[in-house]
């Protein structure tokens, strides 16, 4: 996998080089519509989580951060363990965009340097997945139905 360098994120979180050009390709056309982002994230012990300094700083400031970015923050959730696969997460936050353009922008929006510090200060490992963002997350999606 290729990955894209980006200035405000360290290279362990790096975006996919193809999924974010697809990405800046339905930003730029007329197709362009809401989409969820599922983080898979995983913290490293200096990060406290739940309850710890540097993760609460990075977390509570997280919400307001992607509000001024036109998005929003639906959800979190702790993972309580994984009964199929390998892979240690500690917690899923759920991301919501009005179009793929704010979430591609989200490294030119308000405190962006800031919240992209404290993520990567925070997060060891990272894995996001692109979701429909026109339907709620728990009911069956309208084409899947």
């Amino acid at each position: 996998m290729v990955l894209v360098e980006t200035k405000l994120e360290p290279p362990h979180l790096q975006r996919n080089e193809a999924e974010f050009r697809r990405i800046q390709e339905i930003a730029a056309g007329p197709d362009d519509g809401p989409v969820l982002m599922l983080n898979m994230n995983r913290y490293v012990p200096q990060a406290g989580f739940p309850d710890g300094k540097l993760y609460q700083e990075y977390i509570t400031g997280l919400g307001p951060f992607l509000l001024g970015a036109g998005g929003q923050l639906m959800c979190r959730m702790p993972v309580l363990g994984q009964p199929v696969g390998e892979q240690k997460i500690d917690e899923l936050v759920f991301a919501w965009y009005p179009k793929h353009a704010a979430f591609r922008d989200l490294y030119l929006a308000p405190g962006a340097e800031e919240n992209f510090r404290l993520k990567g200060l925070c997060v060891e490992y990272a894995v996001i997945h692109r979701c429909p963002g026109d339907c709620f997350p728990v009911y069956p999606h309208p084409k899947l139905s």
